[in-house]
């Protein structure tokens, strides 16, 4: 297993610009200058945000090869490499591996819902063929199953390489049931940056943040200060961006953080179908949440 910092602050669950139907490896290369000047602690490349699903095989790994050239080692890269088909799980695993990321993250299968003992050994056999870190994706609304806690458990203790969880089950008391069952040395992060610092109150570590992508600095001041004993100055970054990390998923993801990066000039608010572009009066609510925090007059 590759030693790298145990998974601690806030990683950006990195959106992947498109422009005219095609990976904008431009835009994408100045998303990563712009997040490791702001001192982020890692990117995850083609996870949800980077709209994983609509990439083929080629596109997928062309993106994990850019964000890992392009960070130079800065910063620490995951590459999101699950999917509902072990087999391929493998190969996209192994694949990101040879490209030289320093973790994977692994979301539970989706839509052929599994039991906790076909997750436990999908999970298995995907971290006997990769020596990397390996990080869990919990996320049953957009799966349709959950990673239980006894399975993250087991795997814990019988996988060396499956060190972390991102949890976004929306679940405060779950991540207090984690806690219980799991060694010290595991680290959960938040999958909502809106719960986020109540995550962090109970055990989490940190975060793989979608408004990071917009405001990373910020995200990571709030991190660090919880970690650092400043509860009051954790709070007052909570409280004056929870707003945005709501109105962020008033569309399915990645679509208003998109779009919020285009009106900021940073990219074509471009997705895939069958992702679309926002209603315009979910663009309008978006546009005074970012007025509000005074990213945009």
């Amino acid at each position: 297993m590759r030693q790298i910092t145990p998974f601690h602050g806030t990683y950006t669950a990195l959106v992947t610009p498109f422009k005219n139907g095609r990976f904008d490896e431009t835009s994408f290369a100045a998303l990563i200058e712009d997040q490791i000047r702001a001192g982020i602690d890692g990117l995850v490349a083609v996870g949800t945000t980077g709209e994983s699903p609509t990439l083929d095989h080629n596109e997928h790994l062309a993106v994990i090869e850019s964000a890992v050239r392009i960070a130079d080692k800065r910063t620490i890269v995951l590459a999101g490499a699950g999917s509902n088909a072990t087999s391929e799980a493998i190969s996209l695993s192994t694949e990101a591996e040879k490209l030289g990321v320093d973790a994977l993250l692994l979301v539970a299968p989706y839509y052929n819902k599994p039991s906790q003992e076909g997750l436990y050994r999908h999970f298995r056999a995907i971290a006997s063929r990769t020596q990397l870190p390996i990080m869990l994706y919990n996320i049953p609304g957009r799966c349709g199953i959950e990673i239980g806690v006894e399975t993250v458990a087991r795997l814990a203790n019988d996988c060396p390489t499956i060190v972390a969880l991102k949890e976004a089950g929306g679940s405060v008391e779950r991540v207090s049931q984690l806690r219980q069952v799991l060694p010290e040395s595991f680290q959960i992060l938040s999958g909502d940056d809106s719960l986020t610092l109540p995550f962090l109150s109970i055990g989490a570590s940190g975060v793989v943040s979608v408004a990071s992508n917009l405001i990373p600095r910020e995200v990571s001041r709030m991190v660090r200060a919880f970690h650092d004993g400043d509860f009051r100055e954790a709070l007052t970054l909570h409280q004056r961006y929870y707003s945005l990390f709501k109105d962020l998923f008033i569309e399915p993801n990645p679509v208003p953080v998109k779009t919020a990066l285009s009106w900021l000039g940073r990219m074509s608010d471009e997705v895939r179908l069958p992702l679309c572009e926002m209603h315009p009066k979910n663009r309008e609510r978006l546009l005074n949440a970012l007025s509000r925090i005074e990213l945009l007059p």
